[in-house]
């Protein structure tokens, strides 16, 4: 077996019906032991499409943990620890929009958080950090997936809101009319704390979001079952993977977005106050900055 690269600056998190990719060549399983425990699967790494790249199934092979348990600390650490600096979030979604119909694909360029269990920073225990997240999603990697997505017969919507639900049930019609109300486009239950940790630890992030169902607001037809909302995934999961195949290839090797600072001016604890266990574990996101101080 060929020896992979070391560093692989491409990384993407299958959700929902993606939980691996066909076409890796020097294929390799890789266990990342993480300060914040094990990540949902071992993430499997090599060569796709002439680009290293790792991925990792969000749920786990066999679709293991809830959105509310899954380890998002451990995932995002695991893939900078290899050196990733581009994500691409794959999730399903149900569809808060008319005009948004099941199999259609989303690239949501904002997010209304309505989680309140998960873990949502690697920051605390004597170190405060404030980073921005105005804009949730890298902008140079949504039209790095539209682009791409061009060459599917599927409609893309370029932009919109994702409100990210706790979950595991579905919404209530009433919920889901609020949502509506708010002018959101679709509704999952992975995003978050994923794109703020990823704005953390300075990863360009992107989702490609794909529409299973309308939710449970439109009220002529029945509200959403999982069983359906697995029949569409088949079909979703295929469409995903040619996308990436496609957005890999345009990836650049060099970033100049403001993701790839985002600490820079977002420390707010000097180092000789942060305690030394809590700088272990995050030495891997701020080593750069406060150890020149």
């Amino acid at each position: 077996m060929a020896k992979i690269q070391k560093k692989i600056s491409i990384g993407i998190i299958g959700g929902t019906g993606l939980y691996n990719i066909d076409g890796f060549e020097n294929k390799k399983e890789i266990k990342v032991k993480t300060p914040f425990g094990e990540p949902s699967d071992a993430i499997v790494t090599g060569t796709l499409e002439g680009r290293p790249v790792a991925f990792l199934p969000r749920h786990g092979i066999g679709h293991r943990i809830l959105p509310s348990e899954l380890p998002q600390q451990a995932n995002i650490w695991a893939l900078k620890s290899l050196g990733v600096e581009y994500i691409f979030g794959v999730s399903a979604v149900g569809s808060l929009k008319e005009k948004i119909v099941p199999k259609d694909i989303v690239l949501p360029d904002q997010i209304i958080d309505k989680t309140h269990k998960r873990p949502g920073t690697f920051f605390g225990d004597g170190l405060v950090v404030h980073v921005s997240f105005a804009e949730p999603f890298c902008e140079k990697l949504r039209k790095i997936i539209f682009q791409a997505s061009k060459k599917t017969k599927r409609k893309v919507h370029n932009g919109g809101i994702y409100v990210c639900m706790e979950g595991p049930l579905f919404s209530t019609r009433a919920e889901s009319n609020l949502h509506r109300s708010w002018g959101a486009s679709v509704i999952g239950m992975t995003v978050i704390p994923e794109a703020k940790l990823a704005r953390e630890a300075e990863i360009c992030y992107a989702t490609m979001a794909l529409a299973t169902d309308y939710d449970c607001w439109r009220e002529e037809e029945e509200a959403v079952t999982c069983d359906a909302v697995l029949e569409t995934l088949k079909t979703n999961g295929e469409t995903a993977k040619k996308i990436l195949k496609e957005a890999i290839k345009l990836v650049p090797e060099n970033r100049d977005c403001h993701c790839a600072n985002a600490l820079s001016t977002s420390i707010v604890t000097p180092k000789k106050l942060v305690p030394k266990k809590t700088y272990d574990k995050v030495k891997l996101f701020v080593g750069k900055y406060m150890d020149k101080k």
